[in-house]
């Protein structure tokens, strides 16, 4: 199912999808080269915003876990791109082992681990599924669906080492440890300095990993990239800034929050003005670390943050594993303009290497076009792209389904390439 869009697509977005296609040629040599100077993240996910005016990334899951929500007849090219990632990493790996989040009673990230581990066998690895829980003491069979099980063994670590010991299946002992948890909650002592192969690496984690360093390395690659296919890069970039040494509750920090809310506005505004926009302006106000989608706010003017009530007090001052939030990202709003049987859609690129493996559409029947959509209520199945994000048809329109997604593909990777480069710069070898 191909999502409509509400509005008529005759604007910037659509010049610039146009001018995408145009030049695919030069665009995929570009990549190809940068490619060469930078390794690329292991997979991730973009979720992606599309306002009829203006395509741009609005976050970076470097642990991605989706893989249920992929279109199927896209597994070959899951396989295939895992082959080439895993070869690049850790050539001699034979056995893997996958570390998963703690949500054994979340069914849809049962799914998610179930097809990981799917991809990464039929890319010829034997896989076993390893769980930080240390409530976990003995192998635990779950239900998925159609008769099929996922078993999911408790850690041990031995010396330097991560291992699963199990009379029955035998002990294992994997050439590399793939991440599939985030490390929101910091970085378990179990998980440092072990031996083996750990991807993505522990800086990839929440622990260390901030969104507006991300974005940062972001704006920098676009700058290059638009200079380069001669676009203005407002087009596929959303401005930010970030505060520091927020406490919500104390009222700490909100005087310089609310400036700086207020400075993209006023910068937005312009954009607006040039562009003969009629839209009203907003910043998103989120958690400069962690996922899920807690800790987030739309606001319309600075003074807003300034007369919160408790509710939303408490709301942008806890994220997952219930850490606290003292830091926050300060983005540009992007309108959601899609959506499926009248609910607001956004879309959701994933990658494995360097390689668009598919995409699917996060979905909310109660959420606004201004408003974040990963929250309680949205959802996926069965709404898997038709098409590959990578093939687009050169003699037809922009609004056909292969171009519209190779436009998702191209920003997509553009995030994907600026993750590669923050995390060469937080890499502790490079200190």
């Amino acid at each position: 199912m191909t999502p409509h869009l509400k509005t008529a697509l005759t604007g910037p977005l659509l010049s610039l999808e146009k001018h995408l296609i145009e030049e695919m040629a030069n665009i995929e040599h570009w990549f190809r080269t940068q490619w060469l100077e930078h390794a690329s993240p292991f997979y991730a996910s973009v979720d992606l915003r599309n306002a009829g005016f203006k395509l741009a990334p609005v976050d970076t899951n470097l642990f991605p876990s989706g893989f249920n929500n992929l279109n199927p007849d896209f597994l070959s090219l899951s396989v295939q791109a895992t082959t080439v990632a895993i070869e690049k990493i850790c050539p001699e790996a034979h056995r893997l082992l996958i570390v998963p989040e703690n949500h054994t009673r979340n069914i849809y990230y049962i799914k998610n681990l179930f097809e990981l581990k799917n991809i990464l066998k039929k890319s010829g690895l034997d896989v076993r599924i390893g769980s930080l829980d240390k409530t976990m003491l003995e192998p635990v069979e779950i239900a998925v669906e159609n008769n099929k099980t996922l078993l999911i063994e408790p850690l041990k670590r031995v010396k330097n080492r991560l291992v699963l010991e199990n009379k029955i299946l035998g002990n294992f002992d994997a050439c590399a440890i793939l991440l599939n948890n985030d490390l929101s909650s910091g970085i378990p002592d179990i998980l440092k300095n072990i031996e083996q192969n750990l991807i993505p690496p522990l800086h990839a984690g929440w622990a260390i990993r901030r969104k507006s360093q991300h974005f940062k390395a972001y704006d920098e690659i676009v700058k290059s990239f638009s200079e380069f296919i001669k676009v203005d890069p407002w087009l596929i970039n959303p401005y930010f800034d970030h505060a520091n040494h927020i406490d919500f509750h104390m009222k700490q920090g909100e005087d310089e929050l609310s400036y700086k809310v207020d400075q993209i506005l006023d910068k937005i505004k312009l954009k607006y003005k040039e562009y003969n926009i009629k839209h009203e302006p907003f910043v998103i106000v989120k958690a400069d670390a962690g996922t899920y989608g807690m800790g987030i706010m739309t606001v319309k003017q600075g003074n807003e943050l300034k007369n919160l009530n408790r509710k939303s007090k408490n709301k942008m001052s806890v994220i997952k594993e219930g850490l606290g939030v003292s830091e926050v990202i300060i983005q540009e709003g992007v309108y959601s303009e899609e959506c499926i049987n009248e609910a607001v859609a956004e879309p959701v690129i994933y990658l494995i290497d360097h390689f668009v493996i598919g995409g699917f559409y996060r979905v909310h029947t109660t959420r606004g076009k201004n408003e974040n959509l990963n929250a309680p209520g949205m959802h996926f199945v069965p709404l898997a792209f038709e098409t590959s994000c990578s093939t687009p048809e050169t003699d037809q329109s922009p609004l056909s389904t292969p171009n519209r997604f190779y436009a998702y593909g191209v920003i997509a990777r553009l995030a994907l390439l600026a993750a590669s480069i923050e995390l060469e710069a937080n890499d502790p070898a490079n200190t």
